[in-house]
């Protein structure tokens, strides 16, 4: 069976203790907007009436904004 992107999604939630408020502030580190209620819906069973499928650009812009969260925003380049 393979994961999902809500599978990922929720994992790394748990794995590095993040609420929600944790979650939107990473995605507006790359200017993406998410609501309480979208993370809502996508950490919910599948079964759920509300459920909503995570897409790929949801998953990858709070991947961008957790890197720039743990490792800190890019240094400029010298040339």
């Amino acid at each position: 069976m393979a994961l999902t992107n809500n599978d990922i999604f929720k994992k790394l939630r748990v794995a590095h203790k993040l609420r929600d408020t944790d979650i939107i502030e990473i995605c507006a580190l790359v200017d993406f907007k998410v609501s309480k209620g979208e993370l809502g819906a996508f950490f919910r069973k599948e079964d759920h009436p509300k459920y909503m499928e995570c897409g790929d650009q949801i998953l990858r812009n709070f991947l961008n904004g957790l890197i720039i969260h743990l490792r800190g925003p890019m240094p400029p380049k010298t040339k």
